[in-house]
């Protein structure tokens, strides 16, 4: 009984290590996307900037796409920063989740070898 529950508590471990690690791939890969986008709304922006002459975002005549581009690269790097913090306490969390998985094989282990020299 003792060896079946050890065995359910090392699957369990490690199913929830690499949830944790497939939830920080995800949230990497989003934050990557957020870059790409913010690199071609900037690029769009210089283009509309050079198309109109205007590069004052103050200006009354600056080109309305290049200010709309302008606020949307603003708010994903916004989400960048919070997904950086998110991807901080995730990390954090993978590695309690990977010391307690140890933990559980080790005992895995130390009870197997228990019961192999009984």
């Amino acid at each position: 009984m003792r060896m079946k529950s050890r065995e359910s508590l090392v699957r369990l471990k490690e199913f929830q290590v690499n949830e944790k690690r497939r939830q920080l791939q995800q949230l990497q890969m989003m934050m990557s996307e957020f870059e790409r986008m913010t690199k071609d709304l900037e690029s769009q922006i210089v283009v509309e900037e050079k198309k109109s002459g205007i590069s004052d975002p103050n200006h009354f005549a600056y080109p309305t796409f290049a200010k709309a581009a302008r606020q949307r690269a603003d708010n994903l790097q916004v989400s960048i920063k919070e997904l950086k913090m998110q991807e901080e306490t995730l990390e954090m969390a993978l590695e309690e989740m990977q010391a307690e998985y140890a933990r559980a094989t080790a005992l895995e282990e130390r009870d197997g070898g228990a019961r192999a020299r009984a």
